[in-house]
């Protein structure tokens, strides 16, 4: 009985040294939910040998996608990437955990004119990762006539070959824009405008789309459309020189991708390892050089600047002073958002 006893006790110490060391040996794996054909997906095999994390990476195409993602549960993020009002979104709903800056050093590479923006004013929960503008790309083989205005995209010479954006911000954003409001504007008249506006376009749209905007255009399937500079961008590294992007004169969006921790994380600690290593300057100069969208690190912009001049000559990576002045950024609309999405469930009815 007593040898018994002392081959079960024996057994439970093994099978508990056993599990303990096999604990002991799993690998962290962090979940990043990114915009798609938002990064160089190689730097993602680089984090994991310098660090030994795992990565599991998954794609999105807009903010709402995000934020329903979040809100439904079921799924633990440890980075996520919103644009400027949906920061501010989350951070007023409590959704976004405090950044510990001693795991990342690497902000001091972060533009200061670019920190303290709105949406975060002490960066507490925030990281710049690409910044831009929404315009107009437009394949120069189809496209006769200047880019200058919003108002080429209700010119019925292109009826069938122009193409919206499937983001709620962006399609009602360009709207308001050519109606000289506001692109964060409450008031409800100056929407139905807009929403008038967007119908009164509808049969001139071939479709609302999303990443696809980019190779439709290029490919020379769609003439014009609205997206983002980065997408202009892509396509000049590729070589492709069939295309052209504008910021109409009556002004656009200027916007701000971030990297956040969303409060329902698990590994923390490794996320902020994660957001550090991208902001890394080799590693931020490869990724802005893949991905076409511009930098807020000062020494990818440096490196930039020695590497590629040409690129600070167009306004889909530099834009100019008076686009600037011009630009507007989002904000969180809090409960109003829901008249917008309204709108464009309307529109897209059409």
């Amino acid at each position: 009985m007593r040898k018994t006893l002392s081959c079960i006790l024996i057994l439970i110490l093994v099978v508990g040294m056993a599990v303990s060391l096999s604990g002991c040996g799993q690998k962290v794996v962090i979940n990043v939910y990114n915009w798609g054909e938002f990064m160089d997906e190689t730097l993602i095999d680089e984090f994991e040998k310098q660090t030994g994390i795992g990565v599991n990476y998954k794609t999105y195409e807009t903010n709402e996608t995000l934020l329903a993602k979040l809100e439904a549960g079921g799924s633990s993020y440890d980075v996520v990437f919103p644009s400027d009002y949906a920061v501010s979104e989350m951070i007023k709903r409590d959704m976004l955990l405090p950044l510990d800056y001693s795991n990342i050093p690497n902000i001091k590479y972060i533009d200061e004119r670019l920190r303290g923006q709105e949406y975060d004013p002490e960066n507490k929960y925030s990281v710049p990762y690409f910044w831009g503008t929404v315009g107009i790309l437009y394949n120069k083989d189809l496209v006769t006539d200047p880019v200058e205005s919003w108002d080429i995209l209700w010119n019925d010479k292109y009826k069938g070959q122009i193409l919206m954006k499937k983001d709620v911000r962006d399609s009602i954003g360009v709207a308001l824009i050519r109606l000289g409001y506001s692109v964060n504007t409450t008031n409800d008249a100056e929407l139905e405008q807009a929403k008038q506006l967007l119908i009164q376009q509808s049969p001139l749209v071939n479709g609302y789309y999303g990443d696809e905007i980019r190779d439709l255009i290029a490919n020379g399937d769609a003439a014009l459309g609205v997206t983002y500079s980065g997408d202009f961008m892509d396509l000049y590294w590729e070589g492709i020189d069939n295309v052209g992007y504008a910021i109409p004169k009556e002004g656009s969006n200027i916007w701000y991708d971030c990297m956040v921790i969303p409060k329902s994380a698990k590994h923390k600690k490794e996320a902020e390892m994660f957001i550090n290593f991208m902001l890394d300057p080799d590693v931020g100069f490869r990724n802005s050089e893949e991905v076409g969208y511009t930098s807020p690190n000062t020494e990818v912009i440096k490196r930039m600047q020695e590497e590629y001049p040409e690129v600070f000559e167009l306004p889909a990576y530099w834009p100019d002073e008076e686009a600037l002045s011009k630009g507007e950024v989002y904000v969180d609309l809090g409960d109003y958002k829901a008249k917008y999405n309204d709108i464009l469930t309307e529109v897209l009815a059409q």
